[in-house]
């Protein structure tokens, strides 16, 4: 008598059950599998809530061996989806008790994941709710309006001179392109020295002094400082003193004959340095002027 094969039918396997052939749907076509298969419940393969791609992720993780690595990189390196969407998927089944991860330390304090990978949805995790998608937006719906913060208010508009004297914006170029000697994080271009010329010519126009200005802008600087300008146009604004009244008279700003040094005085002439070189040196020429 012959043997019977058992891995192959007796007869041909009928498609559907019954053996009626249906008109329309699927027909399957089965071939039993004797080796490197995973057996999937319907409970996963048909779940109503699962997308179809955690459906998938979790087959591909219950057909991997034990110990194999399964993070989102990894499986974004294995499949074309991107990793936001492997992550959701990731998800979704822990959501519904398929998947769970757990930080864990090790002897040696070193922590890892721990994951672990169910054929059968965990009553622990099935309880948990299932993540609401989102809807999807409707054409010509216009989009709800966005908790924006409101824009940062523009700065206030520099201080400018009501009498623009020659002799306080030249001073005050000298002083602002001087700054770097006294403060050597104060760096400034071109640009920003012509800028800030007329708001600082405003504090000589109000009875400031040149070391008072320097002062000022160069006391106390923040560390690091990282824009300069910004912060003497800061400063400049927010710190100008007020303007002279009747009772105190703002007296004039004036450039030094000999060395163009800046010095307050109601008449042009020399400064107090000058003057007094002049007096101790007989020889010199230079006409000694009051004020």
């Amino acid at each position: 008598m012959d043997t019977q094969q058992v891995s192959a039918p007796s007869r041909a396997v009928s498609p559907v059950r019954g053996g009626a052939t249906p008109t329309s749907g699927v027909m399957h076509v089965n071939t039993r599998h004797t080796s490197r298969f995973t057996v999937i419940g319907n409970h996963l393969a048909q779940h109503r809530e699962l997308s179809l791609l955690a459906i998938g992720l979790s087959t591909y993780i219950q057909s991997l061996p034990a110990g194999a690595r399964i993070g989102i990189k990894t499986l974004a390196e294995r499949f074309p989806d991107s990793e936001a969407r492997i992550a959701a998927a990731l998800r979704e089944l822990e959501a519904h008790g398929y998947l769970s991860r757990t930080r864990e330390r090790l002897p040696n304090g070193r922590v890892v994941t721990r994951t672990c990978s169910y054929n059968q949805p965990t009553g622990t995790a099935q309880r948990r709710p299932a993540p609401t998608p989102k809807p999807r937006r409707q054409a010509l719906v216009p989009d709800p309006v966005a908790a924006t913060p409101p824009p940062a208010p523009p700065p206030p508009p520099l201080p400018q001179p009501r009498n623009p004297l020659p002799q306080y914006l030249r001073a005050a170029t000298a002083l602002l392109t001087d700054l770097h000697r006294h403060a050597a994080e104060i760096t400034l271009t071109e640009k920003d020295v012509v800028l800030l010329a007329p708001a600082a010519a405003t504090w000589f126009e109000r009875g400031a002094t040149p070391a008072a200005l320097r002062h000022a802008l160069t006391h106390d600087l923040p560390q690091p400082l990282k824009r300069p300008a910004k912060l003497l146009r800061y400063r400049l604004t927010a710190l100008l003193p007020p303007p002279p009244t009747p009772e105190h008279p703002t007296v004039l700003l004036q450039n030094c004959d000999r060395c163009d040094r800046a010095f307050r005085s109601s008449t042009p002439g020399n400064c107090r340095d000058c003057r007094e070189e002049a007096a101790d040196d007989p020889r010199s020429s230079v006409p000694i002027l009051s004020g």
